[in-house]
């Protein structure tokens, strides 16, 4: 059984779900994986581009904040459908020791006529920095089963 269903979300609902932070060596191992370029791996090289020091990849980011989106949202919902997302962008980037706090706002529902209990999320998700900054932002549409 699930702790949230379809109907008991509205339109215009706020929700925090967590916050993150992330160490040098975390941002430094993910990237050496996935994104080696010398502003997320070099501390030293960093310093001499345009963001002064080390920053996490904006896709380290999006997956933080989509670990804490499943564990503490769609789980309760019993999993939700990504079927597409708009409007991503990082406005300011994540340093070592940030603390980002991911929420979201349901914009619209939609259900589905002919399956009871079920239905489209459009939602927008921020990651919030300890200066509230924003760090990342976009929305997607999510499919709930019923």
């Amino acid at each position: 059984m699930t702790a949230l269903n379809y109907d008991d979300l509205r339109a215009g609902e706020n929700r925090t779900v967590g916050s993150f932070s992330l160490t040098e060596t975390e941002i430094q191992s993910f990237a050496r994986q996935y994104d080696p370029q010398p502003f997320h791996t070099d501390p030293s090289a960093a310093e001499s581009t345009l963001f002064g020091g080390l920053v996490a990849s904006g896709w380290q980011t999006a997956c933080r904040c989509m670990d804490l989106l499943v564990r503490n949202f769609f789980d309760d919902l019993g999993g939700a459908v990504g079927l597409h997302m708009t409007d991503l962008q990082w406005p300011t980037p994540v340093r070592p020791g940030d603390t980002i706090t991911v929420t979201f706002e349901i914009l619209e529902k939609e259900p589905i006529p002919d399956r009871a209990g079920s239905g489209y999320l459009d939602v927008r998700i921020t990651g919030t920095n300890q200066d509230d900054e924003d760090v990342i932002r976009w929305t997607v549409r999510s499919l709930v089963p019923e």
